[in-house]
């Protein structure tokens, strides 16, 4: 287990130059956001264009890391053209 010390500035910080965790921590928080954000936007973009309102609704509300988004995408059979 990581025991946290006050330092002399009165700050609380990790032992034994453990201070490259938490920078660590926020640039893969930072990516998971970007890539999260990359893909709804696709799947809310492609939900939008052919009218999946359920979709639209269920891409907005529930985050799933892409993975969701990425199927709706990929996986899921696409509306031909001329059913529009």
């Amino acid at each position: 287990m990581i025991q946290y010390f006050q330092n002399f500035f009165g700050y609380w910080a990790m032992p034994f130059g453990m201070n490259w965790i938490v920078p660590l921590g926020i640039l893969i928080f930072s990516l998971v956001i970007v890539w999260s954000v990359v893909w709804k936007g696709m799947a809310l973009w492609k939900a939008a264009r052919q009218g999946d309102k359920i979709w639209f609704v269920v891409f907005l509300v529930v985050n799933t890391l892409g993975i969701l988004e990425i199927l709706y995408i990929y996986v899921f059979p696409k509306k031909s053209e001329s059913a529009q």
